[in-house]
């Protein structure tokens, strides 16, 4: 596995962990997931900092056991840089689509990578 393939898998794990009930409820599984520079520009329109996810994210939709669950589809990934991986992929959450990009970034070893910036579209109704 080249060092690419290998830094876009540890992306899209990441990212696929913050969509599992488990992790987005437990902050000690969550915190590590974010860079402390974290930006966010939800499918909402809103923006959110580091601090807004860490208090924010146990009580939104997707981070309960028995609620809906956000199921991603084609995700992808390049590497923009070293230590920087892009992901593009969609979301749907309980019948509404999103259209996502993340970025990740591993500044060092003992962090490993972490959610630098993540941007959500919704997707209307019947569009391809």
């Amino acid at each position: 596995m080249t060092d690419e393939t290998d830094a876009v898998n540890q992306a899209i794990a990441g990212e696929l962990a913050l969509t599992d009930p488990a992790v987005r409820s437990t902050r000690a599984r969550y915190e590590k997931l974010f860079d402390p520079e974290y930006v966010e520009v939800g499918s909402s329109g809103r923006r959110y900092t580091y601090e807004d996810m860490m208090a924010w994210l146990p009580d939104h939709a997707g981070s309960s056991e028995g609620g809906p669950r956000y199921a991603p589809s084609a995700i992808t990934g390049v590497v923009l840089a070293p230590g920087l991986v892009h992901l593009t992929y969609e979301t749907d959450f309980d019948g509404q689509r999103a259209r996502r990009t993340s970025l990740w970034r591993k500044q060092n070893e003992e962090t490993g990578w972490r959610m630098y910036y993540h941007q959500g579209t919704p997707v209307p109704p019947g569009a391809e």
